[in-house]
């Protein structure tokens, strides 16, 4: 299922939405660039003495249904949703002022965070939370000053209305940062979000933790883990822990053999897997999936997005002639087996442009152009 296959279809069907943009960051030594090199199958040198550029990477969203759909459609092409990722110099804690506004500038044009905490024993004892804090102190402390600079200005505005949708907001969120709260736990009303659309505050951008340590560090019960944990939970931001040492080694693994090994383990999927789809998450997308003989494809789109919306992330054409959405859940499908079997049983359904389109949704779009 695609772009329709009716009589009102023109054209080809290419293209789809910007890849987003996630920064691995961390101290030297962290394990961060060993984690990008694993998302993005490359081969970048690692080490504590960290490299004076970024690097950018793809890498793709796992995603197992479509595997299934694959085996049911047999097709030419199997293409996943994407992530970019950039490997960002590490930073020092106490380095110079030039470096640290760098490093802020390099992170304030990404969609979201990926922190690195070092929980395996180095030159020192491991700090993770040490770590987390002191980076989202930086973080806060440059919010403040660019949301404490926007209030002063609207303050001598006089022509300015009283009460002000958007210095209201700047104020609920100037109290949060005083407070160790990130600006992402501030609820704004729709007016305030469009007021503060323009903003590119740090602590409003999507931010997942990584512990990463030996195998005794990051079980459940481990003392580094239970304390990054309880960080975690106490700033509303997830945490994922990984051995990326181990990580590795399941990566060089044969396939068949992967999944042996991580049984062993007790796990489903790899710690990278699991950050894939946490970032993606965190992100506000979903994927909705088309399938064919042609390719079996995972589409990228923001949560709440309605079907002719969506059909725009294949094309603009399908966008703009959409007739209607031919629609059946992934799960309702595998259960079913087939189309064909689908539409017997009365899942696979017709659906109009104000459709909400939801995670794992197999959506054939008909369009005229």
């Amino acid at each position: 299922m695609g772009a329709g296959d009716d009589r009102q279809r023109k054209g080809t069907c290419v293209g789809g939405g910007p890849i987003l943009r996630t920064a691995l960051v961390g101290l030297p030594g962290s394990g961060k660039t060993t984690l990008f090199n694993l998302l993005t199958q490359s081969d970048l040198p690692t080490g504590p003495s960290g490299r004076p550029e970024e690097h950018v990477g793809s890498a793709d969203v796992p995603d197992g249904r479509l595997t299934v759909l694959a085996d049911m459609f047999h097709p030419k092409k199997l293409t996943p949703a994407k992530l970019e990722f950039v490997d960002i110099p590490g930073v020092r804690v106490g380095g110079a002022a030039m470096e640290a506004r760098r490093f802020l500038a390099d992170i304030r044009e990404v969609d979201a965070l990926v922190h690195v905490l070092q929980g395996f024993p180095g030159a020192e004892p491991p700090d993770p939370v040490g770590a987390a804090e002191a980076l989202e102190l930086e973080l806060a402390i440059s919010d403040l000053d660019v949301v404490e600079r926007r209030i002063d200005k609207i303050r001598r505005d006089k022509k300015r209305p009283a009460p002000d949708v958007e210095l209201e907001a700047l104020h609920r969120i100037a109290k949060a940062l005083e407070e160790g709260q990130r600006a992402s736990t501030v609820t704004l009303s729709e007016p305030e979000d469009q007021a503060l659309r323009g903003f590119t505050l740090l602590t409003q951008k999507p931010l997942v933790l990584v512990l990463n340590g030996d195998e005794a560090a990051v079980r459940p019960d481990a003392p580094l883990h239970q304390a990054a944990q309880a960080y975690a939970e106490a700033h509303a931001v997830p945490l994922v822990t990984m051995s990326l040492l181990m990580e590795r080694e399941i990566q060089e693994l044969p396939a068949e053999e992967q999944l042996g090994f991580l049984e062993d383990l007790g796990l489903e999927q790899p710690g990278v897997a699991r950050l894939s789809q946490g970032v993606y998450a965190g992100l506000g997308r979903l994927s909705f999936l088309t399938a064919g003989a042609d390719e079996v494809r995972a589409w990228t789109v923001r949560q709440g997005v309605n079907a002719k919306v969506a059909a725009g992330a294949i094309h603009s054409d399908i966008e703009r002639g959409f007739i209607r959405a031919e629609i059946v859940a992934f799960g309702d499908l595998k259960a079913a087996g087939s189309l064909a079997k689908a539409r017997e049983l009365g899942t696979l359904r017709l659906e109009g442009r104000d459709y909400v389109v939801k995670d794992g949704d197999v959506i054939n779009f008909r369009f005229a152009v």
